[in-house]
């Protein structure tokens, strides 16, 4: 077969084969635009809905943490303000308490302090007037003596002496 024959039957169009294919190849797009298009497109209508609630919900979700987040460092710095002021406030009642148990105590200590000086200005007193009840009873002795005995002027400087002497003796042992 020589090139030409091959050549001559290719360039030769065959009009009904091509209106044939035509009008199945139009056929076969209506069957894929009803049957397939339509379902295709409706599918990415729908995945592209739901994409986009689920970036709106993302977004929803993001601010509701952001608010949270802020909600809870709010309330962080709240606690740690109450927190002062609770601190501040045992700062001032223990200061407070410090401070009426100070007074107390200086209360308890002066009044402890005039008992104190009231007893021995009472033992002073005590003692003084038996001081002058022995050298009463030592004159009222001396003096019965000296008038029994007719005594020499030493003999009554060494009674005296001695009388002192006892009385000496005599307050020690009390």
């Amino acid at each position: 077969m020589s090139p030409d024959f091959i050549l001559g039957a290719a360039t030769t169009v065959k009009w009904g084969d091509m209106l044939f294919y035509l009008i199945l190849f139009i056929v076969l797009l209506a069957l894929l635009k009803h049957y397939a298009w339509g379902p295709v497109n409706e599918m990415m209508e729908k995945r592209a809905a739901k994409i986009a609630n689920d970036i709106d919900s993302a977004e929803d979700a993001r601010q509701k943490a952001e608010d949270l987040a802020k909600q809870r460092q709010e309330a962080l710095k709240e606690s740690h303000v109450e927190a002062s002021q609770i601190i501040e406030r045992a700062k001032k009642n223990g200061e407070q308490q410090k401070n009426v148990i100070v007074d107390n105590a200086h209360s308890e200590a002066q009044s402890i302090k005039e008992t104190a000086k009231q007893d021995i200005t009472r033992e002073r007193q005590d003692a003084l007037e038996g001081v002058k009840n022995d050298v009463a009873e030592l004159s009222l002795e001396i003096a019965s003596k000296v008038i029994s005995k007719n005594l020499q002027l030493d003999n009554q400087k060494a009674l005296i002496d001695s009388y002192i002497e006892g009385l000496g003796k005599q307050n020690e042992v009390k």
